[in-house]
């Protein structure tokens, strides 16, 4: 029998050591490693090449939404199933856009994690009740009277970069994280500024987390 390799990405230990436990209990299934936000999930992802992916929305350094699309470009075939406390259409819609074939909230883990896996194992989709209702009901082909202004006209890059900033980091920070040289770090946050009409990095910030690039427990 073939093992199903298995990343889990989540910044909460305890987390990741209970959804560790509940998949080792299961035949055929192995947790190839673990990560403790986004940045370190793509780069460990794209080393283990795992079939399946776990991860967390709100991860520092990284966001698992855009960690996700990092970890499909570099691996397509692999599957990504994503774990959040929040099931709003927003994040839904994000979550899709993204590439993740699952969607499960943290609450309902212990009842549908084993399920999600089987069905992701199957190359088939798998998604909450609330959620699959929400497709159902059309929710997630809004108008464009109803898209967030801003979030789609940033890159990736620029997503990555609105993220650290609004994190507290600094431009060297940034610069040496994404592997950067400061001025083009500099040069990212000043279009970022004139990109969204923001004057300060409190502004970016709040653009930040109302916009789902980082999410406030």
């Amino acid at each position: 029998m073939d093992i199903l390799r298995i990343f889990i990405a989540d910044d909460h230990e305890v987390a990741r050591k209970g959804i560790r436990a509940l998949i080792e209990t299961h035949p055929g299934w192995e947790v190839c490693g673990e990560a403790g936000d986004g940045r370190e999930a793509v780069k460990a992802a794209a080393r283990l090449k795992p079939e399946l992916v776990l991860l967390d929305i709100g991860m520092p350094s990284l966001n698992g939404l855009d960690a996700t699309r990092q970890i499909l470009a570099e691996s397509p075939d692999t599957c990504v199933l994503v774990l959040t406390m929040h099931d709003s259409e927003q994040v839904v819609r994000e979550v899709l856009a993204a590439g993740a074939r699952g969607f499960l909230l943290k609450s309902d883990a212990g009842r549908d994690l084993v399920s999600a896996i089987e069905a992701l194992q199957a190359r088939r989709t798998f998604f909450t009740t609330k959620v699959a209702q929400l497709v159902l009901e059309g929710y997630l082909h809004p108008g464009p009277e109803t898209e967030l202004p801003g979030r789609s006209v940033l890159t990736p890059r620029e997503r990555e970069v609105i993220q650290l900033l609004a994190e507290g980091k600094t431009t060297k920070e940034v610069a040496n994280t994404l592997n950067l040289s400061v001025k083009t770090a500099e040069t990212h946050r000043t279009n970022l500024m004139r990109k969204l009409d923001l004057h300060s990095v409190v502004d970016l910030t709040l653009y930040a987390v109302r916009n789902g690039i980082v999410h406030v427990a």
